[in-house]
């Protein structure tokens, strides 16, 4: 059933209305992230856990990276009257994929859970085969519900899709809750999969309103499914960037796999809600017009100005309270060293969250331009130079070499994905993203550090926010403003 347009929300509008929906997921994510601690501590049982929930991270990320392929088609598809066509062939792509992979986990678990957790104790390898056989099914419905939320984006509508992730994400963690203290850790893998079942079960209600379900095709499969590699291949590698470290984590003993997961999950997490919101919702207006060298560069650098200003705060907090902080939340085996070791990680890993909130804005515009043929070239050419360097760098750092690796590797990948669109882009945004990440960076460091030295750690983390927002409000001419104005008056 046909339905009529709804208005057109602005980039800001809709971002902040899919950041809020981020937020709300990532904060019931969290409050996972303490159950666990909690209730399980930190050993070769949460190790485990984690080693198979990389896995789960991995094949989401493919959703994201999907979600940002095929919002430009679609949304010229629409354009044209042939959504349904579009979609159908999207959906018999993802089938192809989705198939296999769910067999293999399911008949090949111990195998893979032997992959993941290397050395670990036998426990951990126990609890990765268990939890993939529910995280691998959760993770795949969560990669159809971001086809889902593509096509409802190509209709300029955002809520429906937030909802479903928000009301997965809540009925998941009240599962948890339920029946954590019965069943172990395996009940965070069974909350997993509902959340994703809703994910996916929502938004793809809306899509069945707004269209035809008896004109989907499944026609030109092989050609969405080179479409999709494409699409994936540098997310996975993004992803598996982080796997990699974690697989040569796992070599410097207990507790050390959880530790360098909370840290990823907490930047992770901040780049999603900023720049991912940002960059998703930015594909459609920018698919209905031309990209060009000016406009894109205009794009990758006002964009990312908004998400440098929450990674330089958020950096900030934890530089000055991150040892109370997740003391505080995780509970008693994370304070003392513990709570330090992972508050420092989380500070350090700033300058790796600016680099990817750089690579999550220009990565969409590749599609839009139809740069993105070479992809494929890059992801392999940068996974193994990341294999290396995070070999050579966890050898001698140990875990702030897991973080030096994953920095130096994501500003590699920023450098090429801005080549790839131009020459004139790679400089002018490479310009441009370095002044912003200097200024937001340079005045955080400056509000902290003032506030640091007049009164204790938690008063000054109060302190340096609110310096921070003053000096920003201040010093607003300097970018600030520029994409308060282009992210609102771009739909």
């Amino acid at each position: 059933m046909q339905r009529t347009d709804p208005i057109r929300r602005s980039a800001l509008a809709s971002g902040v209305l899919t950041a809020v929906s981020l937020a709300v997921v990532t904060g019931l994510s969290a409050v996972v992230g303490v159950v666990i601690a909690r209730e399980f501590g930190r050993g070769p049982e949460t190790d485990g856990f984690f080693a198979a929930y990389s896995v789960f991270l991995v094949l989401v990320l493919v959703g994201t990276a999907m979600r940002v392929a095929v919002l430009p088609p679609l949304a010229r598809a629409r354009e044209a009257g042939t959504f349904e066509r579009e979609l159908g062939s999207y959906v018999a792509a993802i089938t192809v994929i989705a198939l296999p992979a769910l067999a293999l986990t399911l008949l090949a678990d111990d195998w893979l859970a032997g992959q993941l957790t290397g050395g670990l104790p036998a426990v951990a390898q126990e609890t990765a085969a268990e939890t993939l056989r529910y995280v691998v099914p959760a993770a795949i419905a969560q990669v159809y519900a971001a086809l889902a939320a593509s096509g409802l984006a190509a209709h300029d509508s955002y809520g429906t899709a937030a909802a479903g992730y928000a009301a997965g994400s809540t009925a998941g963690i009240a599962l948890i809750l339920l029946l954590v203290g019965e069943h172990g850790i395996a009940a965070v893998a069974w909350g997993m999969l509902l959340n994703g079942a809703l994910a996916l079960a929502i938004p793809a209600w809306a899509v069945a309103r707004r269209a035809s379900v008896g004109r989907l095709r499944a026609a030109g499969i092989g050609r969405r499914l080179v479409d999709l590699a494409r699409a994936v291949a540098l997310p996975l590698v993004l992803q598996g960037l982080f796997v990699v470290c974690l697989r040569f984590v796992s070599e410097l003993g207990t507790g050390a796999v959880t530790t360098f997961t909370y840290a990823y999950l907490v930047a992770a997490s901040l780049v999603a809600v900023t720049a991912s919101s940002l960059g998703l919702v930015s594909s459609v207006p920018l698919a209905r017009g031309e990209l060009g060298d000016r406009r894109a560069t205009e794009h990758v650098v006002r964009t990312s100005w908004i998400a440098f200003a929450a990674v330089a705060a958020a950096a900030g907090v934890f530089a000055l309270v991150g040892d109370r902080v997740v003391g505080a939340v995780l509970g008693s085996e994370y304070g003392g060293g513990a709570g330090d070791e992972l508050g420092r990680l989380i500070a350090l890993l700033g300058v790796w969250m600016a680099a990817s909130i750089g690579v999550t804005i220009t990565f969409p515009l590749l599609f839009v331009a139809g740069r993105e043929r070479r992809l494929p070239v890059v992801a392999v050419a940068v996974l193994a130079l990341h294999v290396l360097a995070a070999w050579l760098a966890i050898e001698t750092w140990e875990l702030e070499g897991a973080v030096i690796a994953l920095t130096l590797t994501t500003l590699a990948i920023l450098v090429a994905l801005l080549a790839l669109l131009s020459a004139r882009v790679l400089s002018g945004a490479a310009r441009g993203l370095g002044l912003a990440a200097l200024a937001t960076g340079g005045l955080a460091l400056l509000a902290f550090g003032a506030a640091e030295l007049v009164t204790g750690a938690v008063v000054a983390a109060i302190l340096g926010l609110a310096l921070f927002a003053g000096l920003l409000v201040a010093t607003r001419s300097l970018g600030l403003r520029q994409a308060w104005v282009y992210l609102r008056t771009l739909e």
